[in-house]
């Protein structure tokens, strides 16, 4: 069930977006940052938000960079309410790899991650990770380069650059879901486990990073590609 949330205290000004996914007990929530371009409304959500998200806004020298993260903060905010909590209450700390999780709340699994103006998350009682990408020219070379042959064949084999443009984005919107969920971050090479679209279009993955089995879910969101990975089994 999709639908639109009103920001904490703050209704009549910004919304996001949430999605149930309800074989995970998870949420995905997704936002536009560009609404916090208004002035009076990035001050207020940035009273919402962690001194530690406030510093981290703080660090950033654009605009959008500052939005972006506001907007995490915002969708990190509101996810914990699910749980009884608030992004003011909870302490992140990050794995050797740069994986997030809340110290002293193991069972509240989340990922984050933006791209252009849009924010995504996703709270989960599993292993989760989520990207997402706005569409623009698809990289061929670093295809080639960095995903697997079968990969590769997926995105050239479409009629069309705008088939081809999005089959990359998807393609590495599910890779890096992938390496989100499992911690492993850079230290794994993109091209040693493989992403494959079937022809029914759901996704099999063929991976030795670990012995975890993960299942996808896919979203668009305009011109932007997203993709969430849960460690587990298909419902």
């Amino acid at each position: 069930m999709k639908r639109k949330i009103p920001l904490p205290m703050m209704p009549s000004l910004a919304t996001l977006h949430k999605l149930d996914v309800e074989e995970y007990a998870a949420s995905v929530y997704w936002m536009d940052a560009r609404e916090l371009e208004k002035d009076a409304l990035f001050s207020k959500c940035y009273e919402l938000v962690s001194y530690a998200r406030r510093q981290k806004i703080d660090s950033y020298l654009f605009g959008r960079d500052k939005r972006l993260s506001l907007g995490a903060g915002i969708l990190m905010d509101q996810g914990l309410c699910a749980y009884g909590l608030r992004e003011k209450e909870v302490s992140v700390s990050y794995g050797k790899n740069g994986k997030p999780c809340l110290f002293g709340h193991p069972h509240i699994h989340f990922n984050l991650s933006h791209s252009g103006d849009r924010v995504l998350a996703v709270f989960a009682g599993r292993d989760v990770g989520c990207d997402i990408e706005k569409i623009q020219n698809a990289d061929l070379p670093l295809a080639a380069e960095f995903f697997t042959e079968g990969e590769y064949a997926y995105i050239v084999g479409k009629k069309t650059k705008k088939e081809r443009d999005e089959a990359f984005y998807r393609i590495w919107t599910l890779k890096e879901s992938f390496l989100k969920a499992t911690g492993s971050g850079l230290t794994v090479p993109l091209n040693s486990f493989e992403v494959r679209i079937l022809e029914d279009e759901k996704i099999d993955l063929c991976q030795k990073v670990n012995h975890k089995t993960y299942y996808f879910k896919e979203y668009g969101f305009e011109e932007y590609r997203g993709a969430v990975c849960f460690q587990g089994s298909r419902p």
